[in-house]
């Protein structure tokens, strides 16, 4: 099985910026619509709630409007706004929760639509995961394998050789990164 997705039809809108410039920490956080899901990946940190909210409002969409929140890893910068959706059910490394539900589902190769699924990628931590994203554009992988554009290792990474084996996963398949704390970017070149 491959990692792209078997469909193009997702649209992906960056609702925060993510950055690590002091004194705060934002996480990027997407917006990604595909059938009749809506999904939003990693609502963590952010200055104020509604630098998350406002722009899901300004694209048409409440809170309520969500089907689905993704969490690339359990890090509070990343996962610190999710009950903001409170219909969505929660997607992690191994299940799904809604409410009080609680379904065992490892993230490895799952399917929300034909345009959109989950795959393990550690490294920063060993439940990482990131999302792939089929657009009209190419396929799109919100990750935390990246800070931003550029960025090595950092000393928060749990195990660099991992991290490095799931960058290259990423890069066999992507077209645009979007990175844990920074603007998307596309990747270099692969020969």
């Amino acid at each position: 099985m491959t990692d792209a997705p078997a469909a193009r039809d997702a649209r992906l809108d960056i609702l925060l910026t993510g950055s690590l410039t002091p004194p705060g920490v934002v996480s990027t956080c997407s917006l990604i619509r595909s059938g009749e899901a809506v999904c939003v990946v990693d609502p963590g940190m952010a200055r104020r709630q509604a630098d998350i909210t406002d722009p899901l409002r300004t694209l048409g969409l409440s809170p309520a409007d969500v089907t689905d929140v993704i969490l690339g890893h359990h890090h509070p910068d990343h996962t610190l706004n999710a009950g903001l959706f409170p219909r969505a059910r929660v997607h992690d490394h191994w299940a799904i929760y809604q409410g009080w539900d609680w379904t065992d589902q490892d993230a490895e190769g799952y399917e929300l639509t034909p345009a959109v699924r989950l795959i393990r990628t550690p490294g920063h931590t060993a439940e990482d995961i990131s999302t792939v994203v089929g657009t009209a554009d190419g396929v799109a992988v919100c990750t935390h394998l990246w800070l931003h554009e550029g960025s090595g290792t950092s000393e928060d990474d749990e195990d660099p050789t991992q991290l490095a084996a799931s960058r290259e996963r990423v890069l066999a398949i992507a077209d645009l990164i979007v990175p844990g704390h920074g603007a998307p970017f596309r990747p270099p070149p692969r020969r």
